[in-house]
């Protein structure tokens, strides 16, 4: 993993920012800017966590892997959050694999150091606890949609919150990787792409997709999209500039 120089500026990431001033103060020196490669391994099940990323850039994907081999996306990461949640949870060794699925750049620290910090302050364990909801909102909210919105919507809405990320409107993004985040079959991805690329929302060939109408394809979407929004708005504040 290359290690990049650290701006001394604004730290990029919305949970971080959020932080109270004393924590910032203590975990600062210790945080370490790295580069994110796209399809970079950040954990594998059952290992130990030895670092908490904040990304700045960038998508890490949490993917569920079931005995077959099979997988599918039950989460992801961005600039809006951290990775490393079981941490501070009790649980060092989580059992769901940490991909990057868009390349960009994260904080990282020690997941000892970060531990130590979250326990001796009670304003930092408040914020990660209302973010442990939101994820949890959000996984929740991502069953039912799963179950009950058609697939043109779900391709909708997880191509928004990937294209927050992204902070670009053109992006990479494989057939695999989508039907693994889709949980469907390759020419379910490619009956959904289709569909958009004809309402002139985006455009995919090879292995990129463009999104080329974003408000389209908020109307595409369902409304889990906006709701789960909400609830970070809520739960953590506005989005800083």
């Amino acid at each position: 993993m290359a290690k990049i120089s650290l701006d001394v500026g604004s730290l990029g990431n919305r949970l971080l920012d959020a932080m109270p001033s004393d924590v910032l103060h203590n975990i600062r020196p210790h945080l370490e800017l790295v580069a994110l490669a796209a399809n970079q391994t950040v954990h594998e099940p059952g290992e130990a966590t030895e670092y908490v990323f904040f990304p700045t850039r960038g998508l890490i994907s949490l993917v569920a892997v079931l005995d077959d081999g099979e997988s599918v996306e039950v989460g992801m990461v961005g600039k809006e959050g951290l990775y490393g949640v079981s941490v501070f949870l009790g649980d060092d060794r989580p059992v769901q694999r940490a991909m990057v699925q868009l390349a960009g750049s994260a904080l990282r620290i020690s997941s000892r150091l970060f531990q130590h910090e979250v326990q001796s302050n009670a304003a930092l364990q408040s914020l990660l606890l209302r973010y442990v909801q939101v994820t949890l909102t959000t996984a929740i909210q991502a069953a039912a949609c799963n179950r009950l919105h058609k697939l043109e919507q779900r391709f909708a809405r997880w191509l928004l919150a990937a294209h927050d990320r992204a902070e670009a409107a053109t992006f990479p993004m494989t057939h695999e990787f989508l039907a693994m985040m889709l949980g469907v079959r390759r020419p379910g991805v490619t009956i959904a792409a289709q569909s958009l690329q004809a309402d002139g929302v985006i455009t995919y060939n090879h292995g990129t997709m463009t999104i080329v109408d974003r408000n389209g394809l908020e109307a595409a979407s369902c409304e889990c999209y906006r709701f789960v929004q909400g609830e970070f708005a809520r739960l953590l504040g506005p989005t800083r500039a």
